[in-house]
């Protein structure tokens, strides 16, 4: 008798690392793949790329009111940038400095707030459909089908939803960014009463384009690691409607947990060895 039938779950346990190993590899390789067919997917499928550029933009069919990346990113960065207006305006009133309100918007929305909110609503939305989709096409066998018909099922499929998600997440990120600020403005000023000059001038003061464009390089960054995860998660998707609803569940979960990951390397790297921020003005 082999030790697999004598000890199961001893043989189990040391063979998860090697299987932890081995699924670290799939996934570095797909994504290599991934990265590497995005050239052919410009020259050949430029059409495609169109179509999921407004998929992901605005949504597809009855979705598109309701459900595309930018109603969803633009209504969570509105409620964030609100809720940061007022809990900023609360806590340093307590202390009698109200009116840095300003500061904090220009501040933590840049930094920190409208990265990881539109990372997020990107994840909730285009990344968990792409791996919806993807899986019901394995499930489906029309992967297997893209293949037999010699059509490079991996550029097709995953090159392409990539150069998508780059070509929105400039734009996307941009209105959110806008959206953040004027939900903070608008919160601090109407209805908070918050002379709009005295914000403006701490905003101004505080908003630097360096943090801006960090800020849009990290938007950028958590864009690529969110579609290369949903998509290996939706490619390689098995066990039919259960199945992909269990692929679906485990991209979204290790997606929020690179998201945030991605969030603490890049602070880390461009802000942790600064100590050269002065509060003034």
């Amino acid at each position: 008798m082999t030790h697999r039938a004598v000890f199961p779950r001893v043989t189990r346990a040391l063979e998860r690392p090697w299987y932890i190993l081995g699924r670290i590899g799939d996934q570095t390789l797909f994504y290599a793949k991934a990265m590497a067919g995005i050239p052919a997917a410009v020259r050949s499928y430029r059409t495609e790329i169109v179509r999921l550029i407004a998929e992901i933009s605005m949504g597809a069919g009855v979705l598109a009111m309701i459900g595309g990346t930018l109603v969803v990113v633009g209504f969570l960065t509105v409620a964030t940038g609100g809720t940061l207006a007022v809990q900023g305006y609360s806590s340093l009133g307590n202390i009698g400095i109200e009116a840095l309100t300003g500061f904090l918007a220009a501040f933590i929305n840049v930094r920190i707030s409208a990265p990881v909110v539109a990372g997020i609503g990107l994840a909730a939305t285009f990344g968990a459909g792409v791996t919806a989709q993807l899986g019901a096409m394995r499930v489906n066998q029309e992967i297997d089908a893209l293949e037999a018909m010699a059509i490079p099922s991996l550029v097709f499929l995953v090159s392409t939803r990539i150069v998508a998600g780059m070509v929105s997440i400039a734009p996307l990120y941009a209105v959110a960014v806008i959206l953040s600020f004027l939900a903070s403005q608008f919160t601090t000023v109407a209805l908070l009463g918050q002379s709009a000059g005295l914000y403006q001038h701490y905003f101004s003061t505080f908003l630097s384009p360096i943090d801006l464009m960090w800020s849009f390089v990290q938007a950028i960054l958590m864009a690529i690691a969110i579609l290369l995860i949903h998509t290996y998660f939706g490619f390689y998707a098995s066990g039919g409607p259960s199945g992909v609803g269990v692929a679906t569940g485990d991209a979204v979960r290790t997606s929020l947990v690179v998201l945030v990951s991605v969030t603490l390397l890049i602070s880390l790297a461009i802000y942790g060895s600064q100590g050269r921020f002065n509060l003034a003005g």
